[in-house]
C-alpha cells in the first residue's frame, strides 16, 4: 500500500511541478502586460474551468503536463482586433526573454526550497567525488579467518611510518584523484610496490610515499562463497564523508552550495543524454540497465514509490529535486518548441535589427515560424522516440535502486 502510494505522490509532484513552471510564464507575462487567454493542467477534455479577469484556468482529463495560452506568442496566432498590440511577438525583447525564463526559474527556485527542506530534515548528499579521511592508522593484519574477520596484529603499519595521521583528508593516489572510500581501497589493493598519497593537513596539502604490504584477503563470489585473494595493504582506517548536516542557519550556504553542484551535475546529464541512446537499447534488448541511464515519467514514479515504501523520504525529495532542476535546464534548450528556442528568436530577432540599424535600415518582421518547422517536428519526433525507448526500458528492465 505504502508503494502504490509513493507512485501517486510522486506523480502528483511532477504535476505539480509542471504546473508551477507554466504559471511561472502566467504571472511574468501577465507582470509585463502580455494576455494569457488559458492556464490549465493537464490535457484533453476539460473537467472544469472557471475565468477570472481576462484568464480561463482549468483541468484536463489528462493529467500529463499543462499548459498556459500567451496571446501572440507567434505571429501566426489568431487574435482579436483589441489584443493585437498586447502579443507576444511584439513586445521588447526583454519582456519576451523574462516570460521565457520565468518557467525554468519556477523549477530553479522550487528545486531550491526543496534542497532547504531536505538539508534540515535529512541532511544534503555530497555530490561528486566525496571526501575520504584516516581515521585510524597502525598495524596491517597479515590475512583472515574463513569468515573473513580479519587476525589480529601487531606494531606500526606502512601508514604509521610514512607519516599518515588520524584526521588527514586523502585527496589524491599516485597523482590521481580519488573519487571515494572505495576507489582509494582498490587503488591500493591493485599496488605492489609503494604508493604516493596526496593528503590535507591544517589546510595544508603534502605527498607521502606509503610501502604496500601483501596481505591476504576474502573476496565474495558469484555463489556469495568467499575466497581468498592476496591484495595490497596500508594500514589506514577510512571515513567517507556522503552527507552533511545543517540546522536553520546553515542550510542556506549548504543549499547554495549543493544547488551549484546540482547545476553542473544536471549539464553534465544534459550534455550526456545523446549517448546514452545505446545504453537504453542494450537495456531494452536484454542487457544490464545502467543506473545513470534516463528514466521517464512512469520510471521515476515508481522510484519515488519504491523510496516510500523502504522509508526513505529524503531519496524521493532528492529524486523530485533532481526532476526540475533538469526539467528547467532541459527547457533551456536553443530548440523549437522549447523556451530556449523561442529565446533563441527573440534574441536573434534583436541583433539582427540592431545590426539593421547600423546601416540606416528599417526593422525586419518577425521570423517565419513556418520556416523552421522542419526542424521542429524533427525535435519533436526525437524527443517523442527517445520518450518512447525511455518508458519501455523502464517497463522491460527497470533500475533497481533498493
Amino acid at each position: 500500500m505504502s508503494f502504490v502510494l509513493g507512485v501517486v505522490l510522486f506523480a502528483l509532484a511532477l504535476l505539480i511541478s509542471i504546473a508551477w513552471h507554466e504559471l511561472g510564464h502566467m504571472w511574468a507575462a501577465q507582470a509585463t502586460g502580455m494576455k494569457v487567454r488559458r492556464f490549465f493542467v493537464g490535457f484533453g477534455p476539460t473537467v472544469w474551468s472557471t475565468k477570472r479577469g481576462e484568464t480561463e484556468y482549468g483541468l484536463k482529463a489528462v493529467p500529463l503536463g499543462g499548459f498556459c495560452d500567451i496571446a501572440g506568442m507567434t505571429p501566426y496566432d489568431q487574435l482579436a482586433e483589441e489584443d493585437r498590440e498586447r502579443a507576444m511577438y511584439k513586445q521588447s525583447t526583454w519582456k519576451r526573454l523574462v516570460v521565457l525564463l520565468a518557467g525554468p526559474a519556477q523549477n530553479f527556485l522550487l528545486g531550491f526550497a526543496l534542497v532547504v527542506v531536505v538539508g534540515l530534515g535529512w541532511g544534503l548528499p555530497v555530490l561528486g567525488d566525496a571526501p575520504v579521511h584516516a581515521t585510524s592508522v597502525g598495524c596491517v593484519a597479515p590475512s583472515t579467518h574463513p569468515d573473513g574477520t580479519l587476525v589480529d596484529c601487531t606494531g606500526p603499519g606502512p601508514a604509521v611510518a610514512a607519516g599518515v595521521q588520524p584526521g588527514d583528508r586523502i585527496l589524491a593516489v599516485d597523482g590521481q584523484t580519488v573519487s571515494g572510500s572505495t576507489d582509494l581501497i582498490t587503488r591500493v589493493q591493485q599496488s605492489t610496490d609503494s604508493v604516493r598519497l596526496t593528503i590535507e593537513r591544517d589546510g595544508v596539502q603534502q605527498d607521502l610515499t606509503v610501502p604496500v604490504t601483501q596481505v591476504q584477503r576474502m573476496t565474495r563470489n558469484p555463489d556469495k562463497t568467499l575466497s581468498p585473494v592476496e591484495v595490497g595493504a596500508i594500514g589506514v582506517g577510512l571515513e567517507q564523508t556522503t552527507q552533511n548536516h545543517y540546522n536553520a542557519l546553515t542550510v542556506w550556504g549548504g543549499a547554495a552550495s549543493f544547488t551549484g553542484d546540482m547545476f553542473a551535475e544536471t549539464y553534465k546529464a544534459l550534455i550526456a543524454l545523446p549517448s546514452k541512446i545505446d545504453d537504453l537499447w542494450t537495456a531494452v534488448t536484454g542487457g544490464e540497465r545502467a543506473v545513470d541511464t534516463p528514466v521517464s515519467v512512469w520510471g521515476a514514479s515508481v522510484t519515488g514509490g519504491q523510496a516510500v515504501e523502504h522509508g526513505y523520504w529524503d531519496v524521493f525529495f532528492l529524486l523530485l529535486i533532481s526532476v526540475n532542476f533538469f526539467l528547467g535546464a532541459f527547457n533551456l534548450v536553443p530548440l523549437l518548441p522549447l523556451d530556449g528556442g523561442h529565446m533563441a528568436i527573440a534574441l536573434y530577432e534583436r541583433i539582427r535589427d540592431t545590426v539593421r540599424g547600423w546601416f540606416g535600415k528599417a526593422k525586419a518582421g518577425p521570423v517565419d515560424y513556418y520556416k523552421l518547422l522542419p526542424l521542429t517536428y524533427a525535435v519533436v519526433a526525437v524527443m517523442g522516440a527517445f520518450m518512447v525507448l525511455t518508458l519501455t526500458a523502464d517497463i522491460v528492465n527497470p533500475i533497481q535502486i533498493f
